[in-house]
């Protein structure tokens, strides 16, 4: 990177090999049995569980700790499973303490909920383990579905097709498969390759060709798609970033955030990449949090989150804004960028009225020889449907515009960007894709 006074600060071994390895290690270590058991022994087993009303793919909670805690994890897990398909994925990022673990009744009564995140990494890693797919693929129907896009609802729409005995080809535009899960997580969240070895257990029930390389409105053509097969579900999530309209933007210490990570999960050596002295992050969701944290990993002296509004509208949940505290990352709130200069970056103050955002006419300067940019992702390709907020218009079946086209995950309408919703998406569009093609 050319040595300019704004990317001067940029280099990379800031820290030793030894000391990066232990920061990027597991952040929620798996539980051994023993502690599962005393963990699921919390439980209430409630009849009328909120904490399963609270998850997007409705797993049985109560049934999966009580088949924990009578020493059955693997059937705890096939429980998991036939719910979310990525139950071990879901258990290690997704926002537990904001959906079942908040609606713990535990949490209510007591201020500690059940750890029902840990639990379900239990239940599910002890299945994963063993050889061998849980479920068995059901009669041919000599149906063929074309499903584009192999992240969480890609994944997750294929495996319940092919379980329903339908023929898949799931198309991936990158070299491998996951999406998200293995190209946009934090890399302590999900350690040891665990997204590609996920990702090649969900497909090992057969049916599915995963076929690379092929990407929406590039080498795949959606009206050629829809002659060639029975159906066709997209999940091809959100690939451009918007842009910070400030000056300076374009320099090249400015980099996309989701950019940053993905080098950073698919890096040999953590230690060989660049990072600043100095690092801001624009932005108040979970990428603009992992870019934050990993900057820090990295050995980053002073690293700050700035986000336009206050603490209370962003988009991480409040156990991720104090993660990131403590491991040292700064927040800025009410603070949206206003220019780029050589090694700084002037932010303007703003505040909010009655919902609406205006700047006070105030600055600030902070010290920035990199700066990246996690204010949101954008629709790169819609085939030619009927768009709704800037995402693939569906309906509650997953329905787009187009006859016996679907769609699911962050490109479509009505997702709330996490993994376990994708999930759900694309399982329940599966399902409405089997029944019409069943009649």
């Amino acid at each position: 990177m050319p040595n300019s006074p704004f990317t001067a600060g940029i280099a990379p071994g800031r820290l030793p090999a030894d000391e990066i390895a232990r920061n990027f290690t597991d952040l929620h270590p798996p539980m051994d049995a023993h502690e599962a058991h005393v963990a699921a022994d919390r439980c209430y087993f409630c009849h009328d569980a909120p904490c399963t009303i609270a998850c997007p793919t409705e797993i049985d909670i109560p049934l999966f700790i009580r088949q924990i805690a009578t020493g059955t994890p693997e059937a705890a897990a096939k429980t998991i499973f036939e719910a979310n398909i990525l139950g071990g994925m879901c258990a290690r990022v997704c926002p537990t303490e904001e959906l079942c673990e908040e609606a713990c009744v535990r949490m209510t009564a007591e201020g500690k909920p059940v750890e029902i995140g840990r639990l379900q990494r239990h239940a599910t890693d002890t299945l994963m383990a063993r050889q061998g797919h849980p479920f068995e693929r059901a009669a041919p129907t000599g149906k063929r579905i074309a499903v584009v896009g192999a992240g969480p609802a890609g994944l997750s729409c294929a495996h319940r097709l092919a379980w329903h005995g339908h023929d898949v080809t799931l198309y991936e535009a990158r070299e491998k498969p996951g999406g998200l899960n293995e190209y946009g997580i934090a890399a302590y969240k999900s350690t040891e390759d665990f997204a590609a070895r996920e990702a090649a257990w969900v497909m090992g029930i057969g049916g599915i060709e995963l076929v690379q390389g092929r990407r929406l409105g590039d080498t795949l053509d959606l009206e050629a798609l829809r002659h060639e097969f029975d159906a066709v579900f997209l999940g091809v999530g959100l690939g451009g970033v918007n842009a910070l309209a400030a000056e300076g933007e374009q320099r090249e210490g400015v980099l996309n955030a989701v950019d940053f990570i993905s080098e950073l999960r698919q890096a040999a050596d953590l230690g060989a990449l660049p990072v600043g002295r100095n690092v801001v992050v624009i932005g108040g969701g979970m990428t603009a949090i992992d870019a934050a944290i990993q900057s820090r990993l990295l050995g980053a002296d002073q690293v700050t989150v700035a986000y336009r509004r206050g603490r209370d509208r962003m988009g991480a949940s409040r156990y991720e804004q104090d993660l990131a505290a403590s491991h040292g990352v700064r927040f800025l709130f009410n603070a949206q960028p206003k220019a780029i200069h050589d090694g700084a970056i002037e932010l303007a103050l703003t505040e909010e009225v009655d919902g609406a955002l205006r700047a006070t006419g105030e600055t600030v300067s902070l010290p920035a020889d990199q700066v990246f940019k996690a204010i949101g992702q954008t629709l790169t390709t819609d085939g030619g449907l009927e768009l709704m907020g800037g995402k693939i218009a569906v309906d509650r079946s997953m329905k787009t515009s187009l006859a016996n086209v679907w769609a699911g995950g962050d490109c479509a309408s009505g997702g709330d960007d996490l993994t376990v919703t994708a999930v759900a998406q694309g399982r329940d569009a599966a399902e409405d894709i089997h029944r019409t093609l069943a009649g």
